[in-house]
C-alpha cells in the first residue's frame, strides 16, 4: 500500500539527464513538494537511486523498472531486493518504452509486493488500464502512447474516462493521467478535470530552467486541486 496521497505528481527524467543534473532536479522537486504540500514521485535512474534518496527528504524515489527475479543468477537484471536496499520506495512498470507482457507484469507486481515496493503501472489505452487494475497496483498511469513527448496533452474527456475505467474495477487505485504535459497550464487542466495526479518527463527535463518548471507545475497541481475541492 502506497503512502502517497492525491494530489500528486510524477517526474521521470528518463535518460534525458544524468549525473549531477539528476540530483539537482531531485532537489528542486523536493523543495517544490514541501513548498506546495504535494507528494512527488521521482522516477530515478537506477544508478542514482541511493544518491538521490540520501540527498532529499520528501520526494518518493521510484525505480524506472525491475525484473521479477529472486536473488541468485541473472546478470544485468534488476533485482527487487537491490532497489529496496538502495532506498527505492516503489517501481514504475510497463512504460511504453519498457513494455511487459501481461503475464510478466503480474509476476513483477507480485514480486514488488513481496519486498515492500509500491507499484505505478503504465497503460496506453482505457482497455489496458481496466485490465491492469485487476492486478491491484497502487497507481495506474493512463497515458496514450502516441502523445508521449509531443507537448500535446490529453483532454478532460480522456481524464474522466481513464479515471472511470480504473475506479470501476478498484476504487482504491490512484490514477495519474498524463502524456504531453509541458507546462503549468497543462497540469492545471488535467487536475481540474478530475485526475488524482499528472506528471511530466521531457516537459521538465528539456525546460530551459528545470527548477522553475518544476515549481510552476507543482504550484498548478495545488491550485487545480484546491479549486476542485472548494
Amino acid at each position: 500500500m502506497t503512502s502517497i496521497k492525491a494530489p500528486f505528481f510524477e517526474i521521470g527524467p528518463k535518460s534525458y539527464l544524468y549525473g549531477d543534473d539528476i540530483l539537482a532536479l531531485a532537489q528542486a522537486a523536493d523543495a517544490a513538494s514541501e513548498k506546495y504540500d504535494v507528494d512527488i514521485i521521482f522516477t530515478c535512474p537506477v544508478v542514482d537511486i541511493r544518491r538521490v534518496k540520501e540527498a532529499t527528504k520528501r520526494i518518493h524515489v521510484y525505480a524506472p523498472h525491475m525484473d521479477p527475479i529472486c536473488p541468485g543468477r541473472a546478470l544485468a537484471d534488476i533485482l527487487p531486493e537491490s532497489l529496496v536496499a538502495a532506498g527505492a520506495e516503489g517501481v514504475m512498470l510497463n512504460h511504453v518504452e519498457k513494455p511487459l507482457s501481461f503475464e510478466v507484469l503480474a509476476q513483477t507486481i507480485r514480486r514488488a509486493e513481496e519486498v515492500g515496493l509500491s507499484t505505478i503501472v503504465c497503460a496506453d489505452s482505457l482497455a489496458e488500464a481496466s485490465k491492469i487494475a485487476a492486478l491491484k497496483p497502487d497507481i495506474i498511469v493512463a497515458e496514450p502512447s502516441e502523445l508521449i513527448g509531443t507537448g500535446v496533452s490529453v483532454g478532460p474527456e480522456y481524464v474522466e474516462a481513464a479515471t472511470k475505467s480504473v475506479k470501476d474495477v478498484d476504487p482504491a487505485i490512484l490514477v495519474l493521467t498524463a502524456a504531453g504535459i509541458s507546462n503549468g497550464t497543462d497540469v492545471y487542466n488535467t487536475i481540474i478535470a478530475g485526475a488524482d495526479a499528472t506528471g511530466s518527463s521531457s516537459g521538465v527535463a528539456k525546460a530551459a530552467d528545470r527548477a522553475a518548471m518544476v515549481d510552476e507545475m507543482i504550484a498548478a497541481v495545488r491550485r487545480g486541486w484546491n479549486e476542485r475541492h472548494n
